[in-house]
């Protein structure tokens, strides 16, 4: 009968202790995202294609994302790496290679769409927070940009190893 006590005892103890809250992540201790080292040079994959004639063109207003998605799949498979050059766009197709300009300082950069973003009736992008520090377009949070497509993307989703 003690046996059988103890028995039940330690399983009510463990089953209470399971049941206790455990340590979550708040404002205080959590950490800086590490930058995702998927390929160290984003830029690299683009600097090609950096000279020719733009497909389209779009002018409009940009925001960024960061945060709150850093680590997590991208549309195209990619895992989203908040510091790299890529952007997120509702309807140009995956892997396209586009201009990002900011308009109201005339600096652009030559990124990849690598993710979707919903239709917004005034942004026509999302950039990454690495594209959006390079065009100096965090301080606003929004700028108005050109983008000028440069290769249409293949729309491949990319397998993770």
């Amino acid at each position: 009968m003690k046996i059988i006590f103890s028995i039940i005892s330690i399983m009510l103890i463990i089953f209470f202790a399971s049941c206790s809250s455990s340590t979550r992540f708040t404002k205080e201790n959590d950490e800086i995202p590490q930058p995702i080292i998927e390929n160290p040079n984003p830029y690299d994959e683009t600097i090609s294609y950096s000279n020719n004639p733009p497909i389209i063109t779009e002018t409009g207003t940009a925001s960024y994302y960061a945060h709150k998605f850093h680590g997590r799949l991208t549309a195209n498979g990619e895992i989203y790496d908040m510091y790299g050059l890529t952007a997120a766009h509702p309807t140009l197709p995956l892997n396209s290679v586009i201009r990002v300009t900011n308009l109201s300082n005339d600096k652009n950069l030559v990124v990849r769409i690598n993710d979707r973003m919903p239709q917004h009736p005034s942004r026509i992008i999302d950039l990454s927070l690495g594209t959006a520090q390079k065009l100096d377009m965090v301080e606003d949070g929004l700028a108005e940009v050109k983008i000028e497509v440069l290769k249409m993307g293949d729309n491949k989703y990319k397998k993770q190893k």
